[in-house]
């Protein structure tokens, strides 16, 4: 039996020929007969457990395809822990670019480098996300997280609707939160009336 694994972690992968459909659409034209399993979660979670239970599924036999080195696993020790695994149980793995990896001392090797680069090139990632916040958090106006309201602020914009001066849409734009957010800032209020703490 012939298994495909398609993967994605986030949204963005749709641009770098790693959307679902293009997975899919690759295994399937190697392999036609190949049944998929589909999978998306966050990639630094590294939960997977559709991915898992295909590889329990696995027998001896077996073929189990993914588009890319990196729609196999998240790190190298994981990816050669699986590739023993399906190596004891007798499945035969291919990974389109760059073939099937086979059970020899050399095809270990070349996985083992190649997954370490993989984790290079996150690893690279974070470390340029972690170098871009320090650089932002040099800036007068930077904040962690999401914009916080000043309780005055929308204090004065509430007023300023209940006197009929301006619109709730015009209120929430000038505060640049939703219109949800705008009515919980108003049950948050009346807590603070009745004695409650706010929470904005």
């Amino acid at each position: 039996m012939i298994y495909g694994y398609c993967r994605v972690s986030s949204k963005s992968q749709a641009l770098y020929g790693s959307s679902l459909d293009s997975q899919q659409q690759a295994i399937l034209a190697k392999y036609p007969t190949a049944k998929i399993t589909i999978e998306a979660y966050s990639g630094y979670k590294d939960t997977r457990p559709l991915f898992d239970e295909l590889i329990k599924s696995l027998r001896k036999g077996d073929i189990l395809v993914v588009t890319k080195l990196d729609r196999f696993c998240r790190s190298a020790s994981n990816g050669i822990n699986t590739l023993h695994y399906l190596y004891k149980v007798g499945v035969s793995f291919d990974i389109l670019n760059m073939g099937v990896v086979e059970n020899t001392a050399m095809g270990n090797l070349l996985f083992s480098v190649l997954q370490s680069f993989a984790q290079f090139e996150r690893d690279m990632i974070v470390e340029r996300t972690t170098a871009g916040k320090e650089i932002a958090k040099l800036k007068p106006d930077y904040h962690e997280g999401r914009t916080k309201i000043i309780v005055k602020d929308f204090s004065e914009k509430y007023a300023q609707k209940q006197k009929g001066f301006i619109s709730v849409r015009e209120a929430i734009a000038s505060l640049g939160i939703s219109k949800s957010k705008w009515y919980r800032l108003i049950e948050d209020t009346k807590g603070v009336q009745n004695g409650k703490k706010i929470s904005i």
